[in-house]
């Protein structure tokens, strides 16, 4: 579950509470690619994510996908399913057989129960910088403004004709980086309202655990 709520808080660049100065072409790229995210019917992803710990020389790799589609969404991880319809959320665990149900918290502007804001969380609290341009890419660099935070560094690469995610990169304090690597995505999935549902006749013998 531990990395599950790390990759969903990397996929939305991390949640800032403070405003800052940014380089002007980085924000109009990233405004392009917000743009184009938010008006298609949905984001498809395929990635692998990759951790690097080079304090103990270890490199840990696992591959997942994840459809956006307004406030509703699906994130497979080979050790967790979730589900969102924009009312409720289903966390299954298919090691322990085990799917935990939970109402979503109005109040909460998180990327669990609104997960529409991942497009536009950059306007606020890092500082932004086009680093290179290159000839069919984009390296953005974002700095967040809380000084305490342990991100030193997101890195966000981005195709220049078809403004599509390729990587996200975060570098931790602790010399940790983590790497969201885009193999595949996909603006033209038209998914259906049960794409953000658990789907209960798929698993038999699941424990369920209520919690609304």
């Amino acid at each position: 579950m531990k990395i599950t709520l790390y990759l969903i808080s990397l996929i939305l660049f991390i949640n800032p509470n403070a405003s800052g100065q940014s380089d002007q072409a980085a924000i109009n790229i990233l405004d392009k690619f917000a743009a184009n995210a938010t008006g298609a019917p949905s984001v498809s992803m395929k990635f692998n994510f990759v951790t690097v710990d080079q304090a103990e020389n270890a490199i840990d790799t696992l591959k997942g996908s994840v459809i956006l589609s307004k406030d509703k969404y699906q994130l497979n991880l080979p050790d967790n399913i979730i589900w969102f319809n924009g009312e409720t959320s289903w966390s299954y665990l298919p090691a322990e057989k085990e799917v935990t149900i939970n109402k979503a918290d109005k109040k909460d502007n998180s990327f669990q129960n609104r997960p529409s804001a991942i497009f536009s969380m950059y306007k606020s609290g890092y500082k932004c910088r086009l680093i290179e341009e290159r000839s069919d890419s984009y390296i953005i660099d974002l700095y967040p403004e809380d000084i305490k935070s342990e991100i030193l560094r997101v890195r966000i690469l981005i195709g220049k004709q078809s403004m599509n995610l390729r990587s996200l990169e975060y570098k931790q304090r602790d010399g940790i980086i983590k790497t969201l690597h885009v193999t595949d995505y996909d603006l033209k999935q038209k998914p259906g309202p049960e794409s953000f549902v658990y789907p209960q006749a798929k698993y038999k013998g699941v424990e369920v655990i209520d919690m609304r």
